[in-house]
Parts: structure tokens; C-alpha cells; sequence
């Protein structure tokens, strides 16, 4: 692609972007009940405290004590991934009782978040060992 085509699809997918953005908050700002913008502006907040104050100091930590080398930015990646879907999850796992509308939550939430973790260690141990393959071929040749 020429450099020409990637800005000009660089500058048409930010202005869809900002459009998108755009017509969230239009639509935030006049269709949500009063006190609702304040309660997602705290919870929002809460978000970033949680994930830049706790989650990624916790993956980082334990890409260092898990790892050393070459297969320390997997290893990162799969726990960042693990921690990110596991605080998305939390409101549904902590939810107490059944709800009185059995179609609110009508999945096995613990048994989808065990899976969802199953297919990314299995995602990281096949990328681990790609790289291993790779760079033993290297030092093969």
C-alpha cells in the first residue's frame, strides 16, 4: 500500500471513529436517566484506577517472576489478557442470587471465563513455542 492510500485510510477510520465517539456521548447526554452520567463517569474512573493501578503492576510483576528471556512478552500478554476478561467478568461472577429475569444472565458465566482462559494459555503456550521453534532453527543454521 502507498503511503498516500494508508493516510487517507488512517484519516477516514479516525474521522468514523470520532463520529462514533461522537454520537455516543450526543446520545449519552439526552437519552440516560439524570445521575446516570455521574455513575459512569465514576465507575469509568474506577476502571482506569483498577486496571493502570492494579492490573498491569500485577502482570508486569508476574512477567518478571514467571519468565526470564525470550518468552517473557508472551507470557505478559496472556496474563494482561487473563486479568482484562476476568475484571470484565466480575460483575456476572459476583452477581448474588438468581436474577427475577432468568434472560438477564442465562449463561454459566464461571464455566465461559474458564474457558475463555483455557483457549489463552493454550493461545500463549502454541505462540511460546513457535518462538522456541524458531529461534532453535536459527541457532540450527
Amino acid at each position: 500500500m502507498s503511503p498516500i492510500s494508508l493516510t487517507v485510510s488512517r484519516l477516514l477510520l479516525g474521522a468514523l471513529g470520532v463520529a462514533a465517539a461522537a454520537f455516543g456521548v450526543a446520545h449519552l447526554l439526552t437519552e440516560t436517566r439524570t445521575g446516570t452520567v455521574t455513575q459512569l463517569v465514576v465507575w469509568a474512573a474506577g476502571a482506569v484506577v483498577l486496571h493502570d493501578g492494579v492490573l498491569v503492576p500485577l502482570v508486569l510483576a508476574a512477567g518478571l517472576l514467571l519468565t526470564r528471556g525470550r518468552l517473557r512478552g508472551v507470557w505478559r500478554a496472556a496474563l494482561l489478557t487473563l486479568g482484562t476478561v476476568t475484571l470484565v467478568a466480575l460483575p456476572a461472577l459476583l452477581r448474588p442470587g438468581r436474577p427475577a429475569n432468568p434472560s438477564v444472565l442465562p449463561l454459566d458465566y464461571p464455566m465461559g471465563l474458564a474457558a475463555v482462559a483455557a483457549a489463552v494459555v493454550v493461545g500463549a503456550t502454541v505462540a511460546a513455542g513457535r518462538r522456541l521453534w524458531l529461534t532453535r532453527g536459527e541457532r540450527q543454521s
